[in-house]
């Protein structure tokens, strides 16, 4: 068994691409904030300073996370032809509570954004759906309360 965070391979290309970018073009944009900010004068009360020193703590603070959620990632590779679903499935579902009815694909939680429809596998609704059919119902308990969700189709 693999150890580590799943993730597709497009995630974590998405991940090393996003890590690049923060340690280069992300540092440099600070530093040079940190140099205009210290033409203004007393550093003590500058807040153009302090702004730009705060936020070049969040952005090693984010190039730490990334650098380790890079580390740790396990690529997988989705079997598109599966009819079951499963991790990187693209998977339609109703839910029977509100008859909505949508379209995610199951991933890894560093590369979940359920609003734009990448569900992680990890989540409660993703574990419920795996192993799952077109056609079969699962009832889930969602922070919302209990749903039923129809797995209407595999693929996209």
């Amino acid at each position: 068994m693999a150890h580590g965070s799943v993730i597709t391979p497009e995630g974590l290309e998405a991940l090393r691409a996003e890590l690049a970018r923060l340690e280069t073009v992300g540092r440099q944009e600070i530093a040079e904030r940190i140099k205009t900010a210290r033409d203004f004068g007393d550093l003590k009360e500058n807040s153009e300073y302090h702004d730009a020193k705060n936020d070049q703590a969040l952005l090693e603070r984010r190039i730490t996370i990334l650098g380790a959620q890079v580390r740790d990632a396990v690529a997988v590779e989705v079997d598109a032809a599966a009819d079951v679903v499963g991790f990187g499935s693209i998977i339609t579902v109703l839910d029977e509570t509100t008859g909505a009815e949508a379209t995610y694909t199951l991933v890894g939680s560093a590369e979940a954004r359920a609003g734009a429809g990448r569900l992680s596998a990890d989540s409660p609704v993703g574990r419920a759906l795996i192993g799952h059919r077109a056609g079969d119902v699962v009832a889930v308990q969602t922070p919302r309360g209990p749903r039923r969700y129809r797995v209407v189709r595999l693929g996209g």
